[in-house]
């Protein structure tokens, strides 16, 4: 039997972390929740979880929210990821998370197995973000530029389908959604991921994003 992802819940309305515990399959077990975020910091320094589902605008503090606690819950960045989930995708927004160390971003809209699949996305070390919102956030951070012959010469690796697979899943989209967007199979999907990365020499989607962004590939 596989271990329990440990997840907290941090939301002001007590009705949507009841609707989000409620939603999740069995294997996460949520340990936490809080609305504020004075609470929020006792809640996760007290349980260390693995996933921190975290909202943007949170009542207490000194009015910094989500990137309030993650600020003060510093030493607890190498143990526990944390995904943004917001109504908002206001780009202040995302990129002050993101910022504050936040692993992804995702909006309120987002399907219950998708966000299971994002959490569990989030704690093996990727990046994650709604889609629509990819774009702004690299661009916020993808500040490195590579010589144009150099990146040529990478892309040149990949064939024309590896390519759009490379920048659909650097932009945050899951498997299914990318498979759905160039009408192939997930395995196919995935296949072309692991070629991808093998060919670019990196190791995980997280690096292929920040590849891709200092690139301005996205």
């Amino acid at each position: 039997m596989s271990i329990p992802i440990r997840i907290a819940i941090i939301d002001d309305h007590a009705m949507f972390r009841a609707g989000v515990r409620a939603s999740l399959p069995p294997r996460f077990d949520v340990v936490a929740e809080a609305g504020d975020v004075d609470n929020a910091i006792t809640v996760l320094h007290d349980t260390t979880p693995d996933v921190v589902l975290l909202d943007v605008h949170l009542p207490g503090g000194a009015g910094g929210g989500g990137a309030e606690i993650l600020t003060r819950c510093h030493a607890l960045n190498g143990d526990t990821k944390f995904l943004a989930l917001s109504v908002s995708d206001a780009a202040e927004d995302v990129v002050a998370v993101i910022r504050a160390g936040a692993r992804g971003y995702v909006t309120k809209n987002i399907a219950p197995d998708e966000l299971a699949d994002a959490m569990v996305r989030v704690r093996d070390g990727d990046a994650v973000f709604s889609p629509r919102l990819a774009g702004f956030v690299l661009d916020a951070f993808g500040t490195q530029h590579a010589d144009i012959a150099t990146t040529d010469d990478e892309l040149d690796r990949l064939s024309a389908r590896e390519q759009e697979v490379m920048r659909l899943i650097a932009r945050g989209y899951a498997y299914r959604e990318v498979a759905s967007e160039l009408f192939i199979s997930v395995k196919t999907v995935e296949s072309h991921v692991s070629a991808v990365l093998r060919k670019l020499q990196l190791s995980s989607r997280h690096e292929l994003t920040r590849w891709a962004a200092a690139r301005r590939l996205l």
